[in-house]
């Protein structure tokens, strides 16, 4: 029915055949709506998630001041802070990068960047 949807989730399929989060290296999850994006860290070997947020959030919705003037890069950006800052409390240094299937390109990229500067590798 949706092609764009389903070339989506046949790209996802695929890397994740290539990717699997560890317990020294999880897996960073990047899930993005129209007007949201969502960043998880996942243990997949024992099925948990150690970290999660998204733009949703209280930390992030307090931090936008003028929402008029935020454009969704830059709440992709706190996003990609927040989570980094959570997975070093939680003792994550390295990570491996799932962008289910997005375009490694504006929202997605810009999270990936704000998490690397705050320390995380991938």
């Amino acid at each position: 029915m949706n092609k764009k949807l389903d070339k989506r989730q046949k790209r996802a399929q695929r890397i994740r055949k290539k990717i699997a989060g560890t317990s020294e290296r999880p897996r960073l999850c990047v899930r993005r709506s129209l007007s949201h994006i969502y960043a998880q860290i996942v243990d997949d070997i024992t099925g948990k998630t150690l970290v999660q947020t998204g733009s949703t959030s209280k930390d992030i919705v307090g931090k936008i001041t003028d929402k008029a003037k935020t454009s969704k890069t830059d709440v992709a950006r706190l996003v990609g802070e927040l989570v980094a800052e959570k997975a070093k409390e939680k003792g994550v240094d390295k990570v491996v990068f799932d962008r289910k299937g997005y375009a490694y390109h504006g929202r997605v990229k810009a999270l990936a960047e704000a998490a690397r500067k705050k320390g995380l590798q991938f």
